[in-house]
């Protein structure tokens, strides 16, 4: 069964969530792992599409905007999508989609990121309840 990561921010700040997110791709990447981010708009991959490119001074993490449509380069390590993953791409799932996934099974791991605002708080909350009426092993990290 998957293990499902929620990182619960305490930085009220608008790009809190996007620099979370290029962290913890760049340590997945550093560990091997083939990364997908499941957006739930496309505007949203704008924003961490700039930041992957520039959030650190010593490198940036290659990555692609995926379409669903054909198959990832099997050189890119980082895909932004909107709908499910490609098969390619299932050791490390960031969620931004707002749902549980369907195929949540088929991924090792599951990143959630929390940010401070109360709404997307309690609908993460209800994200969590659902996870582990699944099965999932749940680990929860304040950040």
């Amino acid at each position: 069964m998957s293990r499902v990561d929620f990182y619960v921010l305490s930085d009220p700040s608008p790009d809190a969530v996007w620099r979370c997110t290029c962290r913890l791709i760049e340590k997945a990447v550093d560990l091997g792992s083939r990364v997908y981010v499941q957006l739930a708009r496309s505007s949203e991959g704008a924003r961490l599409d700039d930041l992957l490119w520039t959030f650190s001074d010593r490198s940036f993490l290659a990555h692609e905007r995926w379409d669903g449509t054909s198959e990832p380069h099997p050189l890119v390590k980082v895909l932004l999508g909107e709908g499910p993953g490609p098969r390619s791409h299932r050791q490390l799932l960031v969620n931004f989609s707002g749902a549980v996934p369907d195929d949540l099974e088929s991924y090792a791991r599951i990143a959630e990121i929390v940010d401070t605002d109360p709404d997307r708080k309690r609908l993460s909350r209800e994200r969590y309840k659902q996870y582990r009426d699944r099965g999932c092993t749940l680990e929860t990290h304040n950040v």
